[in-house]
């Protein structure tokens, strides 16, 4: 069996922005943020689930994106420190979110910054989000991460896959799926229709065209800040699609309290099982427990028993 421990969006806290830092969209979120956001996402909650996922010391840990909040340079050097403090680069896979594309910064500057932990087995640190889609083989499953975090106009916060990066994926999968591997899809934007205008992923009807073409078992997103479930078609029956609670949603939040998921992968009769367990912040802010457990068959209906 192989654990997978999957965490989305954590906005780790502002710091404080120069006044020329604002002079584009950053504005906009920054005062979102000190007037509404920086009370639904506290950092006393994501310690609880980073305590949480140290202590139930899964395979591997898979976090889809949001890191940072507008892209500022100190906000991706907290970053860095923070995932150095979190886990190493081989146990802990990032993808890029698009608040981490917030505004056109430079790579190195940028996302760049954690370099390591995106990148492919054998490669070198991605150079920049051309370099995705990325693969990371551990155990039996197969990691593909998708990078769809592009900088976009104010009040918009849509993703962009390309088509090179489908192809490139598609290409990928087909070779994981070929070795007998489970493959799991790691990507910020729900590629599902019915997504608001202004956050939906762009590219969304030509991603599930291409998983209709070639399947992966699981693929696993963030960005709408809840838990959630959705099917795609794949050629061996539906694919389960499952979103994550912000890592740092306050008790109280909108969003609900912080989460994160459990996922134990094995193999069964024909294809793969995966037991999805929602971890949750306890109700009193201190600690993590169970809230609910999802079971999923590659090539059937998912189905709740717990």
């Amino acid at each position: 069996m192989f654990t997978l421990a999957h965490l989305s969006d954590p906005h780790l806290p502002m710091p404080a922005a120069r006044p020329g830092q604002l002079l584009n969209k950053r504005i906009t979120g920054y005062y979102n943020w000190w007037r509404h956001r920086v009370h639904l996402h506290v950092p006393e909650a994501l310690a609880e689930i980073v305590a949480d996922i140290k202590e139930r010391a899964p395979d591997h840990i898979a976090l889809t994106g949001d890191l940072v909040n507008v892209s500022l340079p100190q906000e991706f050097v907290r970053a860095a420190d923070w995932l150095v403090a979190f886990d190493r680069p081989d146990r802990l896979t990032v993808i890029p979110g698009n608040h981490d594309a917030y505004v056109s910064v430079p790579w190195e500057q940028g996302a760049g910054r954690w370099g390591a932990y995106m990148a492919s087995d054998g490669e070198p640190p991605p150079r920049g989000p051309e370099a995705f889609p990325t693969l990371r083989r551990r155990g039996d499953v197969a990691l593909i991460g998708l990078c769809t975090g592009v900088p976009k106009p104010p009040f918009f916060a849509t993703g962009d896959l390309g088509a090179r990066q489908i192809a490139r994926a598609a290409q990928l999968l087909a070779e994981t799926g070929q070795e007998g591997l489970c493959r799991i899809v790691l990507i910020h934007h729900p590629p599902l229709f019915g997504q608001s205008r202004f956050k939906r992923l762009t590219d969304a009807a030509a991603f599930q065209a291409m998983i209709r073409r070639v399947g992966c078992e699981a693929v696993l997103h963030g960005h709408n800040h809840i838990s959630e479930i959705a099917r795609i078609a794949g050629p061996a029956g539906p694919v389960p699609v499952l979103g994550v609670t912000s890592a740092s949603a306050a008790p109280d939040s909108k969003y609900g309290r912080a989460r994160y998921h459990l996922i134990r992968i094995e193999r069964a009769a024909g294809g793969w099982r995966l037991e999805v367990e929602l971890r949750a912040l306890a109700a009193h802010g201190r600690g993590c427990e169970p809230d609910g457990t999802l079971v999923f068959h590659t090539g059937a209906e998912a189905s709740v028993i717990s």
